[in-house]
């Protein structure tokens, strides 16, 4: 399976999808992952969040497996419960993984080095490279009121995508 192109769905029954795969990012070797939650709402009305988290080096997956995403797994448990106050109540939640090399995101820093080393400007165009490849892709997002948000050094990568 080429999983560069791969996109995958799963709703347990939960009333919602849940969306995993890999955006390209140009011509390059990077590959970066996001994991989409859409509304338990109405998804094609609701509102569209880009979460992204911080270090640089922290996955995004953190935010949705233990503070804002569908289901939570609390520290020293091993199953996961529902969330009472998940964002993806009101909004569809675009979680994505960067720069490349962090959690699931990645580069071949083999045949191309330079894929795997980012600087705050360079990151932000690969993000914006990604935020333009996944409205293509899925163009039912594209009219929906859109707000990007984060912690951490989050605080850097959005008002760089922002701008």
């Amino acid at each position: 399976m080429d999983f560069a192109n791969y996109t995958g769905s799963a709703n347990a029954t939960s009333g919602f999808e849940v969306y995993s795969g890999y955006m390209p990012i140009g011509t390059s070797t990077k590959r970066l992952h996001f994991l989409l939650a859409e509304s338990q709402g109405d998804w094609a009305t609701d509102p569209l969040i880009i979460w992204f988290n911080g270090g640089p080096g922290c996955s995004s997956l953190l935010a949705f497996a233990t503070e804002n995403g569908p289901y939570q797994m609390s520290a020293g448990e091993s199953t996961f419960h529902k969330n009472e106050h998940a964002w993806n109540q009101k909004a569809n939640v675009l979680y994505v993984e960067q720069p490349a090399g962090v959690g699931f995101s990645y580069c071949n820093g083999t045949s191309n080095p330079e894929d795997c080393k980012f600087t705050d400007m360079t990151q932000s165009n690969d993000t914006l490279a990604f935020v333009e490849a996944w409205m293509q892709k899925y163009p039912d997002y594209q009219n929906h009121s859109l707000y990007i948000s984060g912690e951490s050094y989050g605080g850097i990568y959005i008002p760089y995508l922002a701008w």
